[in-house]
């Protein structure tokens, strides 16, 4: 968590040009007191902050408390391989495992960037609008980070300006306290990008695409306020982001496709670009895909995600499933049938994948498919939570069934889908119940199969309380709620930072 050695000018650019993206080498590093000087200081200072969030690092594990923590998957793989995955998959959790330590510091390292931009460009004699975007975006990653790192970890070290080394004995701030100071990141950039020219979707150049945005910003403001049950709060912002001008796409797998990349169901995704030195492609295209195709097989799907998926009368399912995963006897990629064996659940994943016509085998752990952090079909989802929690159960209807409904239309817009051009008959009905308890089971699973290896499930489960969680790892007799509502605290940090406590049960 050391701050304040050097500035990292340029290490790598997330953002699409003319040519579809920034092309620039790294620039090497600055002492700050040569940096932080001109304009050009201010756009070089904000574009490394982005690098922490992407999956061109193989440390980010965000995978891995998300979903494989989770009942959606299992970590798959060689037995033995990654076995610290393997031991999180079991709830067997210490401070030392590898992927506690590395998410811990990558997300630290992205706060420290975030606070140096903070705090010295607004120094800058620069365009002042250019300066409030800057600004925005970096209060909107910083908010990103403490956001992860509260869920993953808890109580935590919320640290809002660049430390010394010898600043950084700094205990622990309870977790809705860190929340709170995730609210006031996201308001004050809205406030930023207002003044910005109102950053809006589509706003950006092409040569910019990626870069955060008030729909982005108030996005995350609405889901932060979903954790913390306002739920008023959370209907209000979800709101207002449909009011940014974002739509559903016609077909649900568009959102997962190189060639649909930030669309208008987009509202904030992680730019990946292949070929690059650094890496700047995709790596969870090699840990997520089977090892018949040089990959390593992670994160493998769970028969009971495949179970929640609804199907007819006629045996049709809900297209989402064969969207999100790979099943026996259905297409994989490049008209390849997929084979259980591949798998030791007998499903693999594929949102997140490409096919071998994309993205060659030699070249599996450098892909260019974006990662899409906030889809507008997720504020869809928290307005019916919202709606139905307070006590408005038939208005939450309505943006739950949108979601059914583009889901069942597939038939109409995929012309690959078997049947195509016709909804099959009892595909998806709209929900009508009305009753609280009943549609709050019907929004909950609405949410798994539509946002199922979105980096979503394991959260969700932990926030839905006790009872809930219980009952989705009764089979996982190592799960203790009280214990896992979330991870330890790295045991390095605890022996560097004497000032933390570590979370109670580890």
């Amino acid at each position: 968590m050391n701050q304040n050695i050097i500035v990292i000018a340029g290490i790598f650019l997330f953002f699409q040009s003319c040519e579809e993206y920034l092309d620039q080498e790294p620039q090497g590093t600055y002492p700050v007191s040569a940096f932080y000087q001109t304009e050009e200081h201010a756009r070089l200072a904000i574009t490394p902050c982005y690098e922490k969030i992407a999956f061109a690092n193989s440390n980010n594990r965000l995978w891995v408390f998300a979903e494989v923590a989770s009942d959606d998957a299992v970590k798959g793989g060689f037995p033995g391989d990654q076995a610290d995955i393997e031991l999180i998959d079991n709830f067997q959790i210490f401070a030392d495992n590898g992927n506690i330590e590395t998410t811990w510091a990558i997300y630290y390292e992205g706060v420290a960037r975030c606070n140096m931009v903070l705090k010295h460009v607004p120094d800058i004699e620069m365009d002042p609008a250019l300066r409030d975007r800057i600004l925005g975006e970096a209060l909107f990653l910083r908010a990103y980070f403490y956001f992860q790192l509260c869920n993953i970890f808890g109580n935590i070290p919320l640290v809002l300006e660049p430390k010394n080394p010898d600043e950084m004995q700094i205990p622990n701030t309870p977790r809705q306290d860190v929340y709170v100071a995730v609210e006031d990141d996201l308001k004050a950039a809205i406030e930023k990008f207002n003044s910005a020219l109102d950053l809006n979707p589509g706003v950006y150049p092409s040569s910019e695409k990626g870069r955060a945005t008030k729909g982005a910003a108030k996005a995350l403001l609405a889901k932060t306020y979903l954790f913390e049950e306002k739920w008023s709060e959370a209907l209000s912002a979800a709101q207002d982001v449909e009011s940014y001008g974002y739509t559903l796409m016609s077909v649900y797998q568009y959102n997962y496709n190189v060639l649909y990349e930030n669309n208008s169901e987009s509202v904030f995704e992680i730019q990946h670009l292949a070929g690059k030195s650094p890496v700047m492609g995709s790596r969870l295209n090699q840990w997520l895909a089977p090892r018949g195709d040089n990959g390593y097989g992670f994160n493998e799907p769970t028969q009971a995600f495949f179970d929640e998926f609804e199907v007819t009368a006629e045996n049709v399912y809900d297209p989402r499933l064969d969207y999100s995963i790979a099943r026996d006897g259905k297409i994989w990629f490049d008209d390849v049938m997929y084979d259980e064996s591949w798998s030791s659940t007998g499903f693999n994943q594929k949102k997140y994948l490409q096919p071998i016509s994309e993205i060659p085998k030699n070249r599996r752990g450098d892909a260019d498919l974006n990662f899409t952090i906030i889809r507008f079909a997720e504020m869809l989802l928290i307005q019916a939570e919202a709606l139905n929690e307070l006590g408005r159960s038939d208005e939450a209807l309505l943006p739950l069934n949108r979601l059914r409904k583009r889901a069942r239309e597939s038939y109409l817009y995929d012309d690959n889908l078997e049947g195509f051009g016709t909804i099959p008959t009892g595909l998806l009905p709209d929900v009508t119940i009305t009753d609280q308890a009943q549609l709050r089971d019907a929004i909950r699973h609405e949410r798994r199969v539509e946002m199922g290896f979105e980096c979503q499930r394991y959260f969700d489960v932990i926030r839905y309380g006790e009872a809930y969680a219980n009952n989705v790892f009764s089979n996982k007799p190592n799960f203790i709620y009280t214990t896992h509502q979330v991870f330890p605290i790295p045991q390095s940090e605890l022996e560097t930072n004497l000032a933390l406590v570590q979370n109670d049960g580890y």
